[in-house]
């Protein structure tokens, strides 16, 4: 009785060591205290839970004063999604930016100014970046969250975001495996499908996970999409092909395997997180995520039960769900020493310096983020000479339904730092509206805006044809309009001056304003 006893207290603690969930609050509730202390591996943060750099650090003490050990995630891409900026918009720009740059040291900057930020606030995980491959430019849920569509660009970056992460002492997790870039379906809402053949797999899609473990990624996140030429029945979260066959064996990853979101549409309206979580473990996933939806107790017990459950069935090897806990606190024993419990002083800056950082690059994060926002700006004049904008302007947003990995909580557009530049500057945001009714919506927009100069800003505008209807509609009436092109930048250019500025971050936003009103040109 007493060794079942130890066995299944065992099993539940290992059972816990595997979970990543969320919580609501910005204090740590007093269930999620307990889980902590009965075993709870991880922890993941999103933007419900930091309101300042200071309540985030102050959250983060109270979490570890539970125990040391606990892995503290984030899902911080920085760029369009961002958690540690959810209220006023990122202080950098994301991979879109970067890569249209394609610098490659910026990034490392870039990234390492990141991972300073959260390892001061006490984060050591970051489920970050993505090496997605954007090879769709419709892809609803991927889009600038991409350095891009080609593939070497894409795994230069991504192995640049790893080092300067990593070197910050912040564990970088490469996200989604095997490629989210080729698909029209979010997963957060149904099961994308890429039907490729192997050799553009291996040639695309694989290209960056592979050099980012060569590089010496900590982690890496499935994907929940079916790829039927390396599985027709299961998605690679749940397909022991991908994830054991051709992560581990083939590609030889040796780090922590951590699942996207269980409760995403694609896994849950399927299986069940619950069972999808056993059937994950049992592929050679590490760690559940459960973060973005579901953030309560009765979660974390239910996938507790059934995770034990599933060993005492013989549905889940008792070794996979031993070997899983082991990865997952191999990794925050690296988070420990690279907090530097254990670390030799100065091995951080050694660290940067080797992977070549430049000293003093990470000093002021706003600066950098800065600098790479104005870098990634694409101008386009038009056909007359382009009037910088000195009398306040009316700037319309046209906004299309944010994917939910981005969240409708972050503002975005120039709307905010042009007022900054220009005070009485008037603005206007609309929504998706049917195409038909695009013609009175830009009837609306010319009657609302009167003599001033208007500045339109749209987000892949190339996927949305009320926008691009309303949009030349203002411009057949109003050709001195400036267009600021804030996604994906696939349409013709057009306006009096066009503006792209790969990503739709606050820096993103000031670098657009600094052009429009002269404070700065191409090139600076």
């Amino acid at each position: 009785m007493t060794n079942d006893l130890r066995a299944t207290g065992q099993l539940s603690r290992d059972a816990l060591t595997v979970l990543q969930p969320g919580f609501e609050g910005t204090t740590a509730p007093d269930w999620l205290l307990r889980q902590i202390a009965d075993g709870l591996g991880a922890v993941g943060l999103f933007g419900r839970n930091i309101t300042t750099p200071e309540q985030l650090t102050a959250l983060n003490a109270q979490l570890r004063a539970e125990r040391d050990d606990l892995l503290i995630a984030i899902d911080e891409e920085s760029g369009d999604v961002t958690r540690l900026e959810v209220v006023e918009g990122s202080s950098f720009p994301g991979n879109y930016a970067l890569g249209t740059v394609d610098d490659t040291g910026l990034t490392r900057d870039v990234a390492h100014a990141l991972g300073r930020r959260l390892a001061a606030c006490g984060v050591d995980l970051n489920w970050a970046p993505s090496a997605d491959v954007n090879a769709n430019p419709d892809n609803p849920v991927i889009g600038v969250r991409s350095f891009g569509a080609d593939a070497g660009l894409t795994a230069r970056h991504t192995v640049a975001y790893v080092h300067g992460l990593q070197a910050a002492g912040v564990a970088a997790c490469v996200k989604h495996f095997p490629g989210h870039g080729d698909t029209n379906v979010d997963s957060h809402h149904a099961m994308p499908r890429i039907d490729v053949g192997l050799d553009t797999l291996h040639a695309r899609d694989l290209l960056p996970f592979r050099e980012s473990i060569a590089a010496g990624a900590k982690a890496v996140m499935s994907a929940h999409i079916l790829v039927p030429v390396l599985d027709a029945d299961r998605p690679a979260t749940l397909s022991p092909r991908i994830l054991t066959g051709l992560l581990r064996e083939e590609l030889g990853f040796d780090g922590l395997i951590v699942t996207d979101g269980m409760e995403m549409q694609a896994i849950a309206a399927v299986y069940g997180i619950e069972r999808g979580s056993v059937l994950a473990l049992a592929a050679g996933a590490d760690a559940i995520c459960v973060g973005g939806g579901l953030a309560d107790e009765a979660t974390v017990l239910a996938l507790r039960d059934a995770i034990v459950a599933a060993v005492r069935d013989g549905d889940l090897p008792e070794e996979r769900l031993a070997d899983a806990a082991a990865r997952v606190r191999a990794l925050a024993d690296w988070t420990r020493r690279a907090r530097g419990a254990d670390a030799e002083p100065g091995a951080e800056m050694q660290e940067g310096t080797a992977l070549g950082i430049r000293a003093g690059a990470t000093a002021g994060a706003n600066d950098v983020g800065l600098v790479a926002a104005r870098r990634a700006v694409q101008i386009t004049p038009g056909e007359e000479p382009y009037e910088p904008v000195t009398e306040p302007p009316y700037v319309v947003t046209f906004s299309p339904e944010a994917n939910i990995a981005v969240g409708d909580e972050t503002p975005w557009g120039v709307a905010g730092e042009l007022t900054a530049l220009v005070p009485g500057t008037l603005t206007a945001t609309h929504t998706d509206v049917p195409v038909e009714a695009a013609g009175d919506l830009a009837g609306e927009v010319l009657a609302a805006a009167a003599d001033r100069r208007i500045v339109a800003v749209v987000r892949d505008v190339h996927r949305h044809p009320w926008m691009a209807t309303a949009l030349d509609a203002v411009l057949a009436a109003r050709p001195d309009t400036v267009v600021v092109e804030m996604g994906l930048n696939r349409a013709e250019p057009k306006g009096a001056l066009h503006i792209a500025t790969h990503g739709a971050a606050r820096v993103c936003g000031r670098a657009a304003a600094e052009v429009i009103t002269g404070a700065k040109s191409a090139g600076d």
